[in-house]
């Protein structure tokens, strides 16, 4: 089955660097008649070390770029982004934006055999607790292991 959006113009998807095109390469399978704009903000990598406010600023940057570009849609695929800045941008954005905090919790949850997940990240998305609140709100006996990996993102 091919799920189309109804409105023209690609996809916008952003992330701090281009760990995205991971997220952006499983849209293009799930979506195969869309075309995508991406933008990996290299310049300013990583977000995970940076304040909710600057990472806000950042998000926002970004956004509007894309719409510039024509976008009818954003992905949000940086995790930090995502935790921080989601709400923020759908409030102010007209066009539907979503990011990548929903689909690693509900994977988790897919996945967990003993109600045990850990979760490891920039240092911003696990401070923000996105995870950890989104994994209890499904399943209150669930245990999160959270851990900020400060090189992670260097490493990928």
């Amino acid at each position: 089955m091919t799920v189309h959006c109804h409105r023209s113009g690609p996809i916008g998807v952003f992330d701090s660097g281009v760990g995205g095109l991971t997220v952006y390469q499983e849209l293009k399978q799930l979506l195969p008649a869309e075309w995508f704009v991406y933008l990996g903000d290299t310049a300013r990598v990583p977000y995970g070390t940076k304040s909710k406010e600057v990472v806000l600023k950042y998000a926002l940057q970004n956004s509007l770029f894309l719409l510039d570009q024509g976008v009818k849609m954003i992905v949000v695929a940086c995790n930090t982004a995502s935790a921080y800045a989601l709400r923020y941008l759908q409030d102010r954005l007209k066009v539907p934006v979503v990011g990548v905090i929903e689909s690693g919790v509900k994977a988790a949850l897919a996945h967990t055999k003993n109600l045990k997940v850990g979760v490891i990240g920039t240092e911003g998305t696990i401070k923000s607790g996105a995870y950890e609140r989104l994994l209890k709100q499904a399943n209150p006996t669930i245990t999160v292991f959270s851990r900020a990996t400060g090189l992670f993102v260097p490493l990928i």
